[in-house]
């Protein structure tokens, strides 16, 4: 029952702030002036740098140049495939034992004689 208290609330809160004359005066309420700030002083220059006086840098040597070989080694030779194979003797497979058969027919299942009656008709 609260929450329908609630809801109704707040669908009365929205119609009531929905109208625009409500809405224009909440906001004239809400804006606030301008405050004046004072001016800002500004900051006192920053001093020159100095110039410091350009060392003697030394110059990059040049880097020599390595000789040139005239003739380059001959490329190394593949080594020769043997055109023959060798016999693999493997051991023999083995054996997959075999499965029972079952038998065929359905024994028949013996059954006892009634016991004798006690009482004659």
């Amino acid at each position: 029952m609260a929450s329908c208290n609630y809801f109704l609330f707040g669908c009365f809160m929205a119609l009531f702030f929905s109208s625009i004359h409500v809405s224009l005066a909440t906001r004239q309420l809400l804006q606030t002036t301008i405050p004046t700030l004072p001016k800002p002083t500004l900051p006192p220059p920053l001093p020159s740098i100095p110039t410091l006086p350009q060392p003697q840098v030394p110059k990059i040597p040049t880097q020599p140049s390595l000789p040139k070989p005239g003739t380059l080694p001959p490329f190394p030779s593949f080594p020769t495939i043997p055109t023959t194979i060798p016999k693999v003797n493997l051991p023999p497979f083995p054996t997959i034992p075999t499965i029972p058969t079952l038998p065929s027919g359905i024994p028949s299942i013996p059954f006892f004689s009634p016991p004798p009656a006690t009482t004659s008709p």
